[in-house]
């Protein structure tokens, strides 16, 4: 057997988020146990898969992917409405497969590409590199050594006692250096990842961590640049490390909207926004408000926390990512 091990290192920042994250984990799978979130579930999912396809370029919105979900007819290009039916089918499937098996990785490619790659199902015979504002940015191995490499990768997930989090965000990485297939490379690797973190809590099956990835999409890559400059994944799990901890926020932010606490505990991150918020504000008025410059530590330790205690509201809630989205203090929205 190999004794492959990836190269990567566990910084102060992957620690701190995996503490985070699997404190967030707790407290959304306790809220997930209850029947009436089968909405929430359902509604992730099709985010999931909406974020997915978009960050290879497909057009679908969550509405429309809803439509397909529903059997409904939906007017789209064919091989956008194909891979959102492929996508729905993949994720469904994922219960039955194992991450450490060679043949599910390839019969979830199969899946996921049918109708759509002439050898999907196979790794791929030829040269493949990635490509950014039309240069190549990274040249994948020689076709003759992915079987090798994969086998290599495989067995190291199979025998690593690193905590889920940390093996699933190495995985994701390794998985896009060698680029296995012709096609769906990065579709694959969002989705074996997500594997990997279900078969260490279910509720990472529908949590919509790929719609935030697209929402951060330059980070997302000049992270995958980075780890492959530096010959270290850190900076690629720091990153993904970040949108799980986001987008478990955003889940405790939509379960609160639904039961909203009745005595909220005020950090003085929240404190603060509450202070600085007049009126009707956009998310970078009250970034700059707060004297702040990173937008993600201020989404996570400012804006959704107030979200989540029912503090703050959006004035476009059906539209939460709308580029005109704006947020008011609630009290403050009752009284008009």
């Amino acid at each position: 057997m190999s004794d492959y091990q990836p190269p990567f290192s566990i910084t102060p920042a992957v620690l701190r988020l995996v503490a985070d994250v699997a404190e967030a984990t707790g407290r959304v799978s306790v809220q997930l146990e209850v029947e009436q979130n089968l909405r929430l579930r359902r509604a992730n999912r099709i985010r999931t898969i909406q974020g997915s396809l978009a960050i290879e370029g497909n057009t679908l919105s969550t509405e429309q992917i809803t439509a397909i979900l529903d059997g409904k007819r939906v007017i789209a290009p064919p091989r956008e409405i194909a891979e959102a039916i492929n996508a729905l089918a993949a994720y469904e499937a994922m219960s039955d497969w194992t991450p450490t098996k060679r043949a599910d990785l390839l019969a979830s490619h199969r899946m996921l590409m049918k109708g759509l790659l002439a050898d999907a199902g196979r790794y791929r015979s030829g040269g493949v590199g990635v490509m950014s504002a039309g240069q190549v940015i990274h040249m994948a191995p020689p076709a003759d050594r992915v079987d090798y490499l994969m086998n290599n990768l495989l067995g190291w997930l199979k025998r690593t006692d690193q905590h889920p989090l940390i093996a699933s965000c190495v995985f994701h990485y390794e998985f896009e250096f060698i680029h296995p297939f012709a096609d769906g490379n990065g579709r694959m690797g969002r989705l074996w990842q997500t594997l990997i973190l279900s078969r260490w809590n279910p509720l990472f099956a529908n949590l919509p961590v790929e719609s935030l990835i697209f929402d951060n999409q330059p980070a997302y890559y000049q992270a995958l640049q980075d780890s492959t400059a530096g010959n270290d994944s850190a900076p690629l799990i720091e990153f993904l490390l970040a949108m799980i901890l986001a987008a478990l926020h955003d889940t405790i932010s939509a379960q609160a909207e639904a039961t909203p606490q009745v005595t909220p505990q005020v950090t003085p991150q929240v404190e603060l926004l509450l202070q600085v918020l007049q009126g009707e504000m956009s998310a970078s008025e009250l970034l700059a408000a707060c004297g702040l410059r990173d937008r993600l530590s201020f989404r996570e330790r400012y804006l959704l926390p107030a979200l989540a205690a029912g503090l703050i509201e959006m004035t476009i809630p059906d539209k939460p990512k709308s580029r005109l989205q704006k947020y008011r203090v609630r009290d403050a929205a009752e009284k008009q």
